[in-house]
């Protein structure tokens, strides 16, 4: 397994959340082409970013937010630990936190239109 540059606890967690999922690295095609945005020549000179295709699924992601390529890998299969998850139909962190927005709007809007009736 490779480490990548992250801190050791994501690294474990990573390890941990492959394994608990069933997903293997042989099961992972991963390629890095030029990153776009914010870094200057550095990224118009080094492929940074990564996109990583779960061959079994079929689900392709692309990690481009960091200007080093390790911790865009480490981040590529993060999103593509979510995505698979969420296809189970387990509530990942993501899904909590867009259903909490939801939820914020919708009573923002109750009470905007109680004001306004009033």
């Amino acid at each position: 397994m490779t480490v990548y540059a992250v801190s050791e606890e994501k690294n474990r967690w990573l390890i941990r959340k492959m394994v608990e999922l069933g997903v293997k690295e042989d099961d992972l095609e991963e390629s890095f082409v030029r990153s776009s945005g914010n870094g200057g020549q550095h990224v118009n000179k080094t492929s940074t970013c990564v996109q990583l295709r779960h061959k079994p699924s079929g689900i392709m992601v692309t990690a481009s937010r960091e200007r080093s390529q390790s911790v865009n890998r480490f981040l590529a299969r993060r999103e593509l630990l979510e995505r698979l998850e969420a296809q189970t139909g387990v509530m990942t962190a993501e899904m909590k936190r867009v259903e909490k927005l939801r939820k914020q709007k919708d009573r923002r809007r109750r009470r905007t239109a109680t004001k306004v009736a009033s």
